[in-house]
């Protein structure tokens, strides 16, 4: 048996070690020279790298069928690290307006840069093809969407990428590679808020970035390094625990949200319930083709006609807690005009199909009659 570092005598604890060291002690010159020209796996410095949140990035990258993965400090850091390690001045992104609120204030920083910027609705994706440009650098999106569950094809965004020789970089932190897996179908990086399903306790704040190529990864680790948003290893120990019971848990939320979808869109008081995997909905055959064991554990849906409504609709749940955040043990409701979207202008923030009165929903892993009782007595306050 081939020894650990952290495991000397070969008996490998069945949880990894939480090393909190910020620096390491060199044996030799010898050994710092083998370390610094990457002979052996090796620590320096915690900004660098540490053992304990490396583990957790060899997971991920299994999960997603990555050549490698880095973990930083959390969702928005993974985003961010992206976009100012293959993005300069004079490129074009190309994104769409459905992908998590926050993007939107990344993107005031990137245009101070002089990076070009397209908005895109995402139930119109297809228009990629008429707005891509000579100097597009990166097609990014979400798939499916926050907050309306929008399906994006991966495959059609990576046909168009490569008329310009663009990077696609998917976020799967709605469908979780449980789900979806958009290496396998021509993405070059996967970026996951592992805050999220990954983590799923509501305990811990973590990016990941898988690659399709480690030259991706060291382009990656570089940003990281410099800018400092390596994950602490307390974090990543709990990411760890989180990932053992990562397939469980997203089944079963899965397998709520599909009931739950069902439930709603027969209920007279809810209008355009937005769940792939409903027949009616315009992403069913997308999804089909590129999703698997589901359709994951996100939906939104208008309640009523009014915000008021939809707030008297939460205010009345008891079982279903009102927070932000997805993919926790616990099933979650919020108005993204009101919550996820605050980080953009009001007037967008319904411009591309989020109404007043939407309602976005995070299924836990509760039993799913008691969801669907609770959501029932809410309805009828309306």
């Amino acid at each position: 048996m081939k020894n650990d570092p952290l495991t000397p005598y070969g008996n490998k604890p069945m949880v990894t070690p939480i090393v909190s060291a910020v620096n390491y002690q060199y044996t030799s010159f010898e050994v710092l020279r083998q370390i610094t020209d990457g002979e052996v796996d090796g620590y320096t410095y915690h900004r660098d790298d540490n053992p304990t949140v490396r583990t957790v990035e060899k997971i991920v990258a299994d999960l997603e069928g990555a050549e490698d993965c880095v973990i930083c400090t959390t969702g928005m850091a993974a985003a961010t690290m992206t976009f100012l390690t293959f993005l300069k001045q004079g490129d074009h992104l190309l994104t769409f307006h459905d992908i998590y609120g926050a993007n939107y204030k990344v993107s005031l920083i990137l245009e101070k840069f002089g990076v070009e910027i397209t908005w895109l609705d995402a139930w119109d994706y297809q228009k990629v093809k008429d707005n891509i440009k000579a100097n597009t650098k990166m097609i990014f999106c979400e798939t499916p969407s926050n907050p309306l569950i929008k399906v994006i094809d991966i495959a059609y965004l990576r046909a168009q990428a490569d008329r310009k020789k663009a990077m696609l970089v998917v976020d799967n932190t709605f469908a979780t590679p449980y789900h979806q897996n958009p290496l396998k179908l021509g993405a070059d990086l996967v970026i996951h808020s592992a805050t999220k399903a990954l983590g799923g306790h509501n305990d811990l704040m973590a990016g990941a970035i898988a690659c399709s190529e480690k030259k991706y990864y060291n382009e990656l680790w570089f940003t990281r390094q410099a800018i400092g948003t390596t994950l602490d290893a307390f974090s990543a120990s709990l990411l760890e625990r989180g990932l053992k019971t990562f397939e469980i848990r997203a089944r079963k939320m899965s397998e709520n949200a599909m009931q739950i979808a069902g439930f709603l869109k027969k209920h007279p008081k809810i209008k355009n319930v937005y769940y792939p995997g409903l027949e009616t909905d315009s992403g069913h055959a997308t999804a089909l083709k590129q999703m698997k064991n589901g359709f994951g554990g996100m939906l939104a849906f208008e309640v009523g006609d009014t915000q008021e409504e939809a707030k008297n609709f939460v205010e009345n749940l008891k079982v279903i807690i009102h927070a932000v955040s997805l993919g926790c043990t616990e099933t979650l409701v919020c108005l993204p005009v009101l919550t996820t979207m605050l980080y953009m202008p009001l007037e967008r923030r319904t411009s591309f199909g989020v109404k007043p009165n939407t309602v976005r929903l995070s299924a836990g892993i509760e039993n799913t009659e008691k969801l669907i009782n609770d959501l029932n007595q809410a309805l009828k306050h309306i």
